[in-house]
């Protein structure tokens, strides 16, 4: 629980490990810009959600379906005067790789970016619910979730009409690889600007411009949210909050709750004991 009025709870697949659904109502909470690594794929319940995606703002509606890809920045807040109630799900990309290949008929299709943020699709929004009820209840086996999974792929794939591959890196992506990899293998030092540049083979005056041009976030922003993805995983694999805190560069865990609340909207501890059942 976030606050008194905003209410968080994470479930995590017992037959798809790389699968994790949040319920979330909110009415006096504001996510911080952040990306995650996996695909996310919600649906809007009750309420308004405001949020920043793709360089602009969006309104989703009760009924809206919202989709955001790997590593693509946004925050959230309720929009208007009444509560926000919304699930989402998240996957990762090698959970969904196989699915989205097959719903294109092409095997080398694994990497595909849907290009839509905010849909009003009723089957697609009828195949994201399918599939949050089943993670919720831990009903079924891991095939009847895999092929709820693969219905929200190809509900996707044919709302897009077409395959939209990444194709060639854009000096933007490469930056972003370059950067990421060495921020990755740093996640418990602490880097400077000028350390993050040098590794993506840039002035630093050129390296801020580009990424906050391209990503939404100052790489601050973006290292803080490399530490808290990394973290999620560890708390996940039962590691002590304590002990995370300091193994990915936070300065005690006091600063640890604070950012990884600001994200998840609940403390480190609170989210493990969510989703370790």
């Amino acid at each position: 629980m976030a606050t008194r009025s905003s209410r968080f709870h994470y479930v995590k697949s017992r037959f798809i490990p790389e699968l994790t659904v949040l319920h979330a109502q909110m009415s006096d909470f504001s996510y911080d810009r952040h990306a995650h690594e996996e695909y996310a794929f919600g649906v809007t319940l009750c309420g308004r959600q405001d949020f920043f995606s793709g360089g602009e703002f969006h309104r989703s509606p009760p009924g809206h379906v919202i989709q955001f890809n790997p590593e693509e920045v946004h925050d959230g807040h309720p929009g208007g005067e009444s509560p926000l109630g919304y699930v989402m799900a998240y996957v990762s990309p090698a959970s969904l790789e196989a699915l989205f290949a097959a719903a294109l008929g092409n095997e080398r299709a694994g990497g595909y970016r849907n290009s839509e943020t905010l849909m009003s699709d009723p089957v697609l929004r009828a195949a994201i619910l399918e599939l949050v009820q089943l993670v919720t209840r831990g009903v079924g086996n891991r095939l009847d979730q895999e092929h709820a999974l693969y219905r929200v792929a190809t509900a996707l794939v044919q709302r897009a009409g077409q395959c939209q591959p990444g194709g060639p890196a854009r000096r933007a992506d490469a930056l972003l690889l370059r950067a990421k990899d060495y921020i990755l293998a740093h996640l418990a030092d602490d880097v400077s600007l000028d350390d993050i540049s040098q590794a993506a083979h840039l002035s630093k005056y050129h390296f801020l411009r580009l990424f906050r041009q391209q990503f939404g976030i100052t790489p601050h922003q973006y290292v803080l949210n490399c530490r808290i993805n990394a973290a999620r995983n560890a708390l996940e694999a039962g590691a002590v909050p304590s002990d995370v805190a300091i193994r990915f560069g936070f300065a005690d865990l006091s600063h640890f709750n604070r950012r990884f609340k600001r994200i998840y909207g609940m403390t480190p501890h609170q989210y493990q004991r969510s989703v370790i059942n």
